[in-house]
This record gives C-alpha cells, structure tokens and sequence, in this order.
C-alpha cells in the first residue's frame, strides 16, 4: 500500500498527472485543487489512496492529508464512487464541505458535477453519523480528566463544531484553548467553526 509518492510532475492532464518517481511515471488522477498547487517539472509529495477493483486499479494523489481524508470520507458514503468524490473535493475546500454537513446544505454540494439531490442527501445523513460518533468520542475524552471538559458541552452546535473540526485534522488539545478565547454562547456550528478556524495559530 502506498501512503505517499514523491518525484517530479512529469505532466499536467485535465483530472489527473503523472508523478516521475526514480524514473517510473505513475498516473495519479486528483483534485482541481490538487492540481491548481502544481507545475510541471516541480517535485512534488502527493499522499496516495488506492481505488483497486476488478478490472482496475487507480492511483488518487493529493497535496496535503486533509483533503485525502475526505476523498476517502466520501468513499465511505453508500453511493458515492472516486468520481463524485474528486467532483466535490474540486468544488469545494473540505472547510466548506465541512460546514455544508454540518448546516444540512444539501443545495451547496450539488453544485458539483455529477452530485444529484439524493446523494447529497445521504452524503449529509452518513457523515453527519460519523461526525455524531467522532463528538462521543471527543467529549468522552474531554471528561476523562486529562483534558478539562469544554464549557457547555451540551450545546449541539459545539458538538458539531468540535467533530467537525476534529474531521479536520485538529486535536482536542488544539480546538480547547481556541473555544475557551471565543465567544461562542449563542452561536451556529458553522459560525463557531469559522472562529476557531480564524483563530488557529
């Protein structure tokens, strides 16, 4: 299994690029975002998933962990195929892929191609599980007593926040202290998100 590639960027396709690693081209296909931070002939560090079928067995490159944690986020939505997912991540920053589920924005990711209202729908409905099942596990850390437990726990739209935020990549340590400095009382999910995004060091 592939965690990483690294080489030179041998070529620029319309979905895709080729990765020249010691002297082997491997086709990675990626995200428009992925590719807009690319040039030919640049060294590059793109964090493989693997796509292995019957008939197939497709290489995904992207810059950075966080949008390769959502490719495969997405891949675990009934459904919802490598395309779809390449679809929403070129539409979209995962920040606001984030925020979209979070605030039941069904509307906002079916400006992808290729993305219908049904399955935007039970993109929202699966993942907003799994973020349920992420704050269970964050807030049950937080009372444990090696972390204070953060003020007014019981807010839905600081659960959702903090989940989210986790998805993100940020630990219990780091969301903590950026949540206590923020007025958060009174807030949507989507608001507190944008102020602890805006205040992460």
């Amino acid at each position: 299994m592939f965690y990483y590639l690294s080489g030179s960027v041998s070529e620029i396709l319309q979905n895709s690029l080729v990765l020249d690693v010691n002297g082997v081209g491997y086709l990675l296909y990626s995200s428009l975002k992925t590719l807009g931070t690319l040039s030919k002939g640049q060294q590059a560090k793109l964090y493989i998933s693997e796509s292995i079928g019957e008939s197939n067995y497709d290489l995904y490159g992207f810059a950075d962990l966080q949008e390769k944690r959502f490719y495969e986020l997405l891949l675990s939505v009934s459904g919802v195929g490598p395309k779809a997912a390449i679809s929403l991540l070129s539409s979209m920053t995962p920040d606001l892929l984030l925020l979209a589920i979070v605030n039941d924005d069904a509307k906002a990711l079916t400006n992808a191609p290729g993305i219908g209202k049904k399955t935007a729908q039970r993109i929202i409905l699966e993942l907003r599980d799994k973020l349920g099942a992420e704050t269970q596990n964050i807030l049950a850390a937080s009372a444990s007593g090696t972390t204070s437990p953060i003020p007014s726990p019981e807010g839905a739209a600081i659960s959702d926040a903090i989940a989210a935020l986790g998805m993100l990549g940020y630990s219990t340590a780091e969301i903590t202290p950026v949540l206590r400095r923020i007025q958060s009382e009174g807030m949507s999910a989507e608001q507190i998100i944008r102020a602890v995004l805006k205040n992460m060091v």
